[in-house]
Formats: C-alpha cells, sequence, structure tokens
C-alpha cells in the first residue's frame, strides 16, 4: 500500500513538473515580447490540401530579420523553424475549408508563403497578420521583399 502510494505521489509529482517547465518555456520565448500565436503547416503541396492534417500549434517571435517558430507541445529551447524576411514570398491568404476550421483556432487566416523554395502556410489571427505583413513590407532599403 506504501508503495502504491509513493509510485501515485512521483507521478504526479513528475506531470506537475511537465506542465511547470511547459509553462516556464512559454514564458521564456515570450520574455522578450514581439510574439504570436501561429499555426504552421510545412511543405505543402502544390494545389494546397484542405484536410487539416499537418498543422502543428506554436508560438512565432520577431528577432530582428527573422521569424522564429516555437512548437507549443515541445520541451526544446530552440525554435523549431526559422524564417528570414528576405526569403519570404506571399503567395496568397485564404480562410480555413473543410477540416483545417477544426484543427486551426476559430479566428485564423491563412497565409500561404514560400520560404527558400520550400512552400508552407501559417494560420494566425487577423491582428497578428496584420502585424506580420507589416514586418515583412518594413524590410530594410536594398531588400527584395515579395508580398501579393
Amino acid at each position: 500500500m506504501v508503495l502504491a502510494l509513493t509510485v501515485c505521489g512521483i507521478v504526479v509529482a513528475l506531470v506537475v513538473l511537465g506542465l511547470f517547465v511547459f509553462g516556464l518555456r512559454r514564458r521564456l520565448i515570450q520574455r522578450s515580447g514581439g510574439t504570436f500565436d501561429c499555426s504552421l503547416r510545412w511543405d505543402v503541396p502544390e494545389g494546397g490540401d484542405t484536410s487539416g492534417k499537418g498543422w502543428a500549434y506554436g508560438i512565432a517571435r520577431y528577432n530582428g530579420d527573422r521569424v522564429e517558430w516555437f512548437r507549443v507541445f515541445s520541451y526544446a529551447p530552440r525554435p523549431r523553424r526559422v524564417l528570414e524576411r528576405a526569403s519570404i514570398e506571399v503567395a496568397g491568404r485564404r480562410v480555413p475549408e473543410g477540416e483545417e476550421e477544426l484543427a486551426l483556432l476559430s479566428d485564423a487566416v491563412i497565409l500561404a508563403c514560400l520560404h527558400r523554395g520550400t512552400r508552407l502556410e501559417l494560420a494566425m489571427s487577423e491582428d497578428a497578420l496584420t502585424g506580420f505583413l507589416a514586418w515583412l513590407e518594413a524590410a530594410p532599403p536594398g531588400q527584395r521583399v515579395n508580398v501579393a
């Protein structure tokens, strides 16, 4: 009986510790400011895909001429993807369709992009999209930025 209670106590303590580390990591990512909720789908097929598969929920952070994207459900201290401003080409925007509506946040707008030849989609709120497009267009003089 004592052994079972000890094991249960250790399991509960590990779960609480794991949740604490998730919260602490998110707090550390957001500490420097310039963050927004952003889902990402990497390497999207040419014709598009509205099945809702491939989306990963995350946090994006502006860092100079880069956007760093972190998965929410990860312990990794480094960003999963880094997008350079000069390498991003915006191909268009759309609203979620079909099963995508269930995979994304309710107010999401999808931005189709190319980054160094890789097709990707970013899903974010309308306010975050406005800020993202303004950040793209605010490139230093002489840098090529393609915003459709």
